[in-house]
């Protein structure tokens, strides 16, 4: 009977121990807190747990890096006489259409996100400071309350285009005389003999020809444009009529100097992209977008153009996180996350287009901070 009252006192014992130490998990998780010691950190919060009344749910920070390109774009047209341009005004001249983009404008901007796969909550009644530090590791972006990254929406600008035209109007007529030779036969006392008969007939210019005519007259402009400013002419010009003279024939030079070398149209592609660097890649090299010489900025996916490379290298020489103050026995810890500076750079191949300096959060180290410490504010 004794031993029999004994085994059943034991089991209600650890029954009684069992639902203690049930409850007491229960609280913690409630509160959202783990206890180790006389130490109590923020949880992690895992998808689909409840969050408890008065808990304050926060999440670590990471950097995407938002980049904005302005590109232009050239819609090149080759003159008519461009095969000419090395014969009559010794210059080279491109003599086929293209189409080719530049990148004339970077930005890259960090963003600070909140990291999905790091969110916490922290129960922060009844600690005096608590409130205070937590809100300054929210200022200082350490730790965030929400997702703050914004929609952005890639947008493609281009200006309109002119056809582009080549006029030589003005210079000289299309046509021009040849003479040629005919012949007639003519009976004489010796014979039938053959006599020539010059003929002139109109023709249309070569090619050749009317190059060589637009190269005669630019040579004209430019000696007449050097006699009316030295004053070696005839002609007399009265207030702006000097100026304007001058001008007009700058304006006929360039217009028949790209029936030589060509004409060229411009406008601007603006383009954004983001990079989010990864932890768990070991060498942070990363594809930001792509430049295709005929089509223009395109996201890295697009295999039809050459990569832009955005690069991150470690900032030597950073200092060491200083180790907590001591909060006492008592300590509620928060984790935070510090960032890492590192080096940025973007190039094309071998030329460097952009260099900066950055944090980068998710590259750096989770540490803890006790909350209701003193910072002596």
């Amino acid at each position: 009977m004794e031993k029999g009252r004994k085994k059943g006192n034991e089991k209600i014992n650890d029954y009684i121990c069992d639902m203690k130490t049930k409850r007491i998990t229960g609280l913690t998780l409630a509160f959202g807190l783990l206890i180790t010691g006389n130490t109590v950190f923020a949880q992690e919060v895992k998808s689909g747990d409840a969050i408890p009344d008065g808990a304050v749910v926060y999440a670590l920070p990471m950097t995407t890096l938002h980049i904005q390109v302005e590109a232009e774009r050239e819609v090149f047209t080759a003159g008519p006489y461009a095969k000419f341009a090395r014969t009559y005004l010794g210059l080279d001249a491109r003599q086929e259409d293209q189409v080719q983009y530049r990148i004339t404008q970077l930005q890259v901007r960090p963003y600070l996100e909140a990291d999905p796969a790091h969110s916490f909550m922290v129960n922060l009644t009844g600690l005096r400071n608590a409130v205070a530090n937590f809100s300054q590791f929210h200022a200082q972006g350490l730790i965030v309350l929400s997702d703050s990254h914004l929609g952005r929406e890639e947008k493609s600008r281009f200006g309109v285009q002119a056809r582009t035209v080549f006029t030589d109007k003005g210079m000289s007529s299309n046509l021009t005389q040849e003479q040629i030779t005919l012949y007639r036969a003519e009976q004489s006392a010796s014979g039938i003999n053959r006599v020539a008969v010059p003929q002139s007939q109109t023709v249309e210019k070569s090619v050749e020809r009317r190059a060589e005519e637009a190269a005669e007259l630019i040579f004209k402009l430019r000696t007449k444009r050097v006699e009316i400013i030295t004053g070696d002419t005839d002609a007399t010009f009265s207030g702006a009529a000097l100026g304007d003279a001058v001008k007009e024939m700058a304006r006929l030079e360039e217009e028949y100097l790209s029936l030589f070398l060509g004409k060229s149209a411009y406008s601007t592609q603006t383009m954004q992209f983001e990079v989010l660097p990864s932890a768990t890649q070991a060498r942070q090299t990363y594809i930001a977008f792509r430049l295709s010489d005929t089509e223009g900025l395109m996201p890295a996916s697009n295999l039809s153009g050459r990569p832009i490379v955005l690069e991150l290298k470690a900032d030597t020489g950073q200092p060491q996180p200083s180790v907590p103050p001591d909060a006492g026995k008592s300590a509620v810890k928060l984790f935070y996350r510090k960032p890492v500076a590192m080096q940025l750079l973007l190039s094309d191949g071998q030329e460097l287009l952009a260099q900066s300096r950055v944090l980068i959060y998710q590259l750096g180290q989770i540490l803890s901070f006790p909350l209701n410490v003193s910072t002596g504010r």
